[in-house]
């Protein structure tokens, strides 16, 4: 199987899962936000932003660092699950005793205090099993990972019934977390032992010493990311009140869903780019360009659909109780817009050994969001933090392009150029569409103002006879 049909398989098959799990998540996350208000919502939106906060300390970037290891040398799996399960074990306990510590500082009320417990648990549980998912993604065989996903999010949704049902309230959702994610760490390791290899501990100090080391450029930029990412929540949490936390997770989290498109093909490509850095620079460059262009394809309409029917977005999922979100979905919209025209380059970075510089770029985007929600929070609220969250990820992606640049990896910018404003102006023309048709049913408007879309960027060629080409080598 050639290197393109592998990446079709191994995105297709992720893809398809993630759609299945984040579709399960977001019937979840509309039932739970229902059930619970906006109050009881912010709470348990406080304690999975929290305690997301600490989870790259669980991880240090460990994970992706096997990813790269293993994927160029799968002689090197035995050396990395065995050592890096110990250590994780270690920097769990380490986590979720800060994590304790803090929350018991900021003076929480009991029930709070008990849902980041639970929750904390669980999310350092999923650094964990990640590990198993590195071994997966390592020798591309993503099936195994999707089913995972697949599983959790099953779990998750029945657990909400059962939860609703016997009427557990916010710390019943909390636990139910928790039981999740032991399952699904009970399935990796199965299917690790069973598939790939039996975990044996193993403690090679100097093994250690050099792994931490060259993975903590993947942690710190994930811990900036989580933090620039969560915590706005917690700021609202503790300047505002868990209700305004509620309004701004009920927003946020539709974007959270969206981020899946580039999040599932950044998990599948990684390999892939780690390799070719290795055997083939100018098929990477290719990856990469065509990667932006086929993201910003799909970016730019989402911004321009999401902002014009944001209100019935909102009350269709949410209910008038959140009213107060419709506004903010409007803002942070615009956020993947240029996540996704950054996707590619971020991954880059980490495939050809530049990891550093994307955790300077991260860190510093970290300092900027903190500062800003320090100023824009007591100020503005739900707002500001809304605008925060776009003025970082704009300046995160610039960093991350510009760098590209400076590696002999940038795109013409002429090329660039000519794509957005063609993007743009096809996603114009389908924005006023919607505006006219706005009140039409909703899933008839998104399928029409769809096909609408694609009709434009093929009359412009946008999409050409290249593009077409590599569409039909992908499907064969």
């Amino acid at each position: 199987m050639g290197m393109l049909q592998r990446l079709a398989k191994n995105t297709s098959i992720f893809f398809i899962s993630q759609i299945i799990t984040y579709l399960l998540i977001f019937f979840y996350t509309i039932y739970i936000a229902r059930y619970l208000g906006a109050y009881g919502f912010g709470i348990l939106s406080f304690a999975l932003a929290f305690s997301s906060v600490f989870f790259i300390l669980a991880d240090l970037g460990l994970n992706t660092l096997t990813v790269r290891e293993v994927a160029r040398d799968k002689n090197l799996a035995h050396k990395f699950l065995g050592n890096l399960l110990l250590v994780k074990i270690v920097l769990s306990i380490a986590t979720f005793g800060l994590i304790a510590l803090l929350v018991n500082i900021l003076g929480y009320p009991e029930n709070v205090v008990m849902v980041v417990y639970f929750i904390s648990i669980s999310i350092i549980l999923t650094s964990i099993y990640g590990i198993f998912n590195s071994i997966f993604q390592a020798f591309e065989k993503m099936e195994y990972q999707s089913i995972g996903l697949i599983l959790n999010s099953i779990l998750m949704f029945l657990g909400v019934l059962l939860v609703v049902y016997f009427n557990l309230g916010v710390v019943g959702f909390s636990l139910l977390y928790l039981i999740t994610s032991i399952i699904i760490l009970i399935y990796s390791l199965i299917i690790c032992s069973y598939k790939f290899l039996i975990p044996k501990f193993e403690y090679d100090k100097e093994f250690w010493k050099i792994t931490i080391i060259e993975a903590l450029p993947f942690g710190l930029s994930g811990l900036s990311g989580m933090l620039y990412t969560y915590i706005d929540s917690v700021m609202l949490s503790i300047i505002q009140d868990n209700e305004v936390v509620g309004w701004y997770n009920a927003a946020y989290r539709i974007v959270l869903f969206l981020i899946i498109i580039p999040g599932t093909i950044n998990i599948t490509i990684f390999p892939s780019m780690s390799k070719l850095h290795i055997s083939s620079p100018e098929s990477l460059r290719y990856v990469n360009e065509k990667y932006f262009k086929y993201m910003t394809i799909i970016a730019i309409p989402l911004g321009v659909a999401v902002t014009i029917l944001a209100d019935r977005i909102i009350l269709l999922i949410f209910g008038a109780d959140y009213t107060q979100s419709i506004f903010p979905l409007q803002i942070l919209i615009w956020t993947i817009v240029f996540t996704f025209a950054g996707a590619g380059f971020v991954r880059l970075l980490e495939a050809t050994n530049k990891q550093f510089i994307l955790t300077k770029i991260s860190i510093l985007c970290m300092v900027l969001n903190i500062a800003l929600n320090l100023l824009l929070i007591p100020n503005y609220g739900l707002i500001g933090a809304c605008v925060v969250t776009v003025l970082t990820e704009i300046a995160l992606v610039t960093g991350v392009i510009k760098m590209g640049y400076k590696f002999d990896y940038g795109i013409p910018f002429k090329k660039i150029l000519r794509d957005i404003i063609k993007i743009t102006f096809a996603s114009v023309l389908m924005g006023i569409l919607i505006f006219y048709l706005k009140n039409i049913n909703l899933l008839l408007l998104i399928i029409s103002s769809s096909i609408f879309y694609l009709i434009l960027l093929y009359l412009i060629k946008e999409i050409d006879n290249e593009d077409i080409n590599l569409i039909r080598q992908i499907i064969n």
